[in-house]
């Protein structure tokens, strides 16, 4: 785990002594737009991206999904890198870090180094690393290319519902498990520990009325949730001490996760063994000792049960 400053990596674990010991992630810093016609700079080509993810991490797990959901995959190349982060941060399968990524497109770069990356071959740029606006992106704007029929997952009718439920779920439960899990004080753990756990009440709450968190069909709001509720009972109860229930312990919420699981090219978007690795093997001031636990068994196959 590291970071850029002025294009040059340095090892440094996030700072958590000015915050009182609470985790504070950094904001994206590309972040550009491809769309249809190209007026905004970068216009959707078959074979001109490049999507850069880590099938461990839920952010760039989102990416892959609408990639797949789309029917983009040979309209838009894939690299994964190395599920293990240690001193040099994400590593790209030749061996180099993926930071020279970073610094080849912005010699000066400052900033952690993230993924998902959607880049440019033609232009040998980096368009964005924010995951939310690249699924927008591949939600509209490749839609000229994309292979498979899928609703709009960001419909114009449901925008205002959709922006508050994924500002809710993104600050009490995707970021909520790194806050308790990065916390490095008890005050700041139980904090993030107690709004993550009453957030996914909420959300149970909800499912137990609907079977998707904003109208009658699934939305971008449902795959920004799946993320990290397929990681949950594997990684953060353990490792991040998400500890109070499990997704399997909410009906509502467990019967959900496997309704989303089952959706047709979702299941193959989703590789537990670079999940449990990442988290257990990359950090050291965590799980020093590196070892990967064996369970637990999941099967997100089971019927769901909701119709």
């Amino acid at each position: 785990m590291g970071l850029l400053v002025d294009g040059k990596w340095q090892d440094t674990w996030y700072d958590t002594k000015s915050t009182g010991g609470k985790f504070k992630r950094q904001d994206s810093r590309f972040r550009n737009w491809v769309s249809r016609d190209g007026t905004s700079g970068f216009k959707a080509e078959a074979d001109r991206y490049r999507l850069y993810v880590s099938y461990a991490c839920p952010w760039a797990h989102r990416t892959l999904i609408l990639r797949a959901l789309k029917g983009l995959e040979d309209i838009i190349d894939l690299v994964v890198v190395d599920p293990v982060m240690k001193e040099n941060g994400w590593m790209l399968t030749d061996g180099n870090p993926l930071h020279t990524l970073y610094t080849h497109v912005q010699p000066d770069y400052t900033g952690r180094v993230t993924v998902p990356i959607l880049y440019d071959k033609k232009s040998n740029a980096i368009v964005s690393n924010e995951s939310a606006e690249i699924i927008r992106m591949l939600n509209t704007a490749f839609d000229d290319f994309a292979t498979k029929e899928c609703v709009d997952l960001y419909p114009a009718a449901l925008q205002t519902e959709i922006d508050e439920i994924n500002t809710f779920v993104y600050h009490n439960i995707n970021n909520g498990v790194y806050k308790a899990g990065f916390a490095t004080t008890q005050d700041a753990y139980e904090e993030a520990f107690e709004n993550l756990f009453a957030a996914l009440d909420k959300v149970e709450d909800i499912l137990s009325k609907n079977r998707y968190l904003v109208g009658n069909h699934i939305s971008e709001a449902d795959w920004r949730l799946f993320t990290t509720l397929v990681r949950f009972d594997a990684v953060y109860v353990g490792h991040f001490k998400c500890n109070k229930k499990r997704i399997v312990d909410y009906p509502n919420l467990w019967g959900y996760l496997k309704d989303l699981y089952q959706v047709p090219g979702v299941a193959k978007t989703v590789h537990m063994d670079h999940i449990k690795t990442h988290y257990y093997a990359s950090h050291d001031t965590i799980n020093p000792t590196g070892v990967i636990p064996c369970g637990p068994e999941i099967d997100f196959t089971a019927p769901h049960g909701r119709g």
